[in-house]
C-alpha cells in the first residue's frame, strides 16, 4: 500500500508548533532548560505513534495531541536523567541539558518535564476525549514510567557484565525502551475510541518495535560516527554497558569472551575501535542486524489486526525505517 505523507506531515506540524508556543525562547531559567531538552525536536516519533494509532482506529488526531505531546515530555524527561545518569555531554548534535546547566538544575528539568506530562494529557478532556478514556491513559503512562524507571535499574545492575545475556537484555530493553512506545500506541488507541482487541494489537506492534529500535540503535556506534548520531558514540562502553551486539558476539563466539570482557572493562581510548573490529570479525554486527530486523517484521504482523489505512502504513513504515537508520 502507497503512503500518504499528508496527515502525518500535519501531525508533525502540529506537535512542533505546539511546543515552540508552549515552550517560548526567553522564559525563566526552568522553562530555557525544558525547551533546550525539546526544541529544536528529534524526530517525533514517539508522538506520531500516538497520533497515528488514535487514527489508524478512527480517533481525531486534534484531540489527541495534548497526549502527542504528553509521551514526548516523558521521552525529554527521561533523555536528561539519562544524561546524567551516564555524565553524556552530547545529545542530539550538541550540549545535554546537563552539560549546559548543571547536574542540579538537569535533575530538576526532568522532573518538571515528568509533571508537564501528566498536565498535558489531562487537557484531552477538554477536547472531546471521554473522561474513561483520558484516565486509562493516565494509568498507561504512569505504568510506562515505573517500567522505564525499573529497565533503567536492570541496566545499571547489568554494567560489567556478559554473564546475563540476552534474555536479561530483552527484559531490560522491555522497560527502558519499549515502555514509552507501548505506552504510546495503546494510549492513541484509547484516546481514539479503539477496542480491546485493538490495544491488544498495538501493544504487541510496539513491544516488537521497541525491542527492534534498541537493537538497532546499540547498533549504530559500530555503523556512524557521534556526528552523525547526535551522541556520544562511546558511552556505553565508557560506561561497561554489555549493549546488543556484545551480547550477540558473546553467544556467537563463547570462546572469545574473555576478549569482549577486557575490552569492555578497559575504558582505554580507542575501545570502540578495538571493539568493533573484534564485532565485525565474530560476525556480530550483520548477525545482530538481522535480529532487529526479524522484530521489525513482527511489529508490521501485528498491524494486520487493523484495518489498512494512511496510519497503519505510516505505522508500517516506522518499523521498517526504525532498523535502516545508517544512511
Amino acid at each position: 500500500m502507497s503512503i500518504t505523507l499528508e496527515p502525518v506531515r500535519a501531525s508533525l506540524d502540529l506537535v512542533r508548533e505546539e511546543l515552540e508556543r508552549r515552550w517560548p525562547d526567553g522564559r525563566d531559567r526552568l522553562d530555557a532548560m525544558c525547551r533546550h531538552a525539546l526544541l529544536p525536536s528529534g524526530k517525533l516519533l514517539r508522538p506520531l505513534l500516538l497520533l497515528e494509532s488514535a487514527a489508524a482506529v478512527g480517533g481525531d488526531r486534534t484531540q489527541v495531541v495534548p497526549a502527542a505531546l504528553a509521551v514526548e515530555y516523558l521521552h525529554g524527561a527521561s533523555l536528561i536523567h539519562d544524561d546524567v545518569i551516564d555524565g553524556d555531554r552530547l545529545r542530539r548534535g550538541r550540549e545535554s541539558v546537563m552539560a549546559r546547566y548543571g547536574v542540579d538544575d538537569a535533575i530538576v528539568a526532568g522532573d518538571a518535564l515528568f509533571m508537564a506530562s501528566a498536565t498535558a494529557l489531562a487537557e484531552c478532556g477538554h477536547l472531546g476525549v471521554p473522561a474513561a478514556a483520558v484516565v486509562t491513559a493516565l494509568r498507561l503512562f504512569g505504568e510506562a514510567g515505573i517500567r522505564l524507571c525499573r529497565g533503567q535499574v536492570e541496566e545499571s545492575a547489568q554494567q560489567g557484565a556478559l554473564d546475563a545475556g540476552l534474555p536479561a537484555y530483552l527484559a531490560m530493553v522491555e522497560g527502558k525502551t519499549g515502555a514509552l512506545f507501548r505506552a504510546a500506541c495503546v494510549a492513541g488507541v484509547v484516546l481514539g475510541g479503539g477496542s480491546t482487541s485493538d490495544q491488544v494489537a498495538a501493544a504487541a506492534y510496539a513491544g516488537h518495535l521497541g525491542i527492534a529500535f534498541q537493537m538497532y540503535d546499540d547498533l549504530l556506534p559500530y555503523l556512524r560516527d557521534s556526528a552523525t548520531t547526535g551522541k556520544a558514540a562511546g558511552s556505553d562502553l565508557a560506561n561497561r554497558r554489555p549493549t546488543f551486539p556484545v551480547l550477540v558476539a558473546a553467544e556467537l563466539a563463547p570462546g572469545r569472551r574473555g576478549e569482549l570482557a577486557a575490552i569492555l572493562h578497559s575504558g582505554a581510548p580507542g575501545a570502540l575501535a578495538r571493539m568493533s573490529e573484534l564485532l565485525h570479525g565474530i560476525g556480530a554486527i550483520e548477525h545482530a542486524r538481522r535480529l532487529a530486523t526479524a522484530e521489525a517484521g513482527h511489529a508490521i504482523a501485528a498491524l494486520a489486526a487493523f484495518p489498512p489505512s494512511d496510519s497503519t502504513a505510516f505505522l508500517a513504515s516506522v518499523a521498517e525505517l526504525v532498523v535502516d537508520r545508517e544512511r
